[in-house]
């Protein structure tokens, strides 16, 4: 059953607009690591729809080539190389974020002059 904050507001997931281009037009391509669901009509237009909060950095690389179509092939699910990590969403503003070291009193030194004394 379609939720009624989905009518009015897009980040709880697809809007009733969406809903309705899936359910009519759309034809499932595949589905990423993360469960989201890939859509393309006959037109070739092409979109995903979230399985969780809309977040477009939950997309990997290679969905998003596919989604802006520079590449025509459907991604597959599998790393392709063993150095490769898997995808993780941005992580700013959440605990995992990224916080460099301290800088030491002896890196804090200007590296440059003023001029205005």
């Amino acid at each position: 059953m379609l939720k009624i904050k989905q009518l009015f507001t897009w980040w709880h997931g697809q809007t009733f607009g969406t809903f309705l281009e899936t359910v009519f037009f759309g034809k499932l391509v595949g589905v990423d690591s993360g469960g989201n669901k890939f859509y393309r009509n006959k037109k070739d237009k092409r979109w995903v729809v979230y399985k969780s909060e809309t977040e477009a950095t939950k997309i990997n690389s290679d969905w998003y080539l596919w989604m802006h179509h520079t590449v025509n092939e459907i991604p597959i699910s599998k790393k392709k190389y063993l150095w490769q990590k898997d995808h993780k969403e941005n992580q700013t503003g959440t605990i995992n974020s990224y916080k460099p070291n301290k800088i030491s009193k002896k890196h804090n030194k200007k590296k440059y002059e003023t001029w205005k004394k």
